[in-house]
């Protein structure tokens, strides 16, 4: 597999909520990640598709929800994040994507 394809499959999509909203602020950016990938393999596939130089990266894991749907049980899927902080001068826009 050649090394962009390799990226794309590190980051799933971002994530676009009023918390990931509030911490855009602060040069920040929320990622949903493989729950494989670690905190490298995310910051270079970050700084490789958006051109961008990345100073830190957090990870944390979301466990599913059990949650009823039309009167049947189901559970929601485990998610990983990743909160991606940039250098200054640094921006993603992730509501135009890649």
């Amino acid at each position: 597999m050649n090394e962009a394809a390799r990226h794309y499959d590190t980051i799933i999509n971002p994530i676009i909520t009023e918390k990931s909203t509030i911490v855009s602020e602060h040069n920040q950016v929320v990622f949903e990640v493989p729950a494989a990938a670690n905190k490298t393999e995310i910051k270079y596939a970050v700084e490789a598709l958006f051109k961008v130089k990345v100073t830190a990266v957090n990870t944390l894991r979301l466990k599913g929800k059990r949650k009823r749907f039309r009167g049947v049980s189901g559970r929601r899927k485990d998610i990983k994040k990743a909160i991606v902080t940039l250098r200054d001068g640094d921006t993603i826009d992730v509501a135009t994507g890649l």
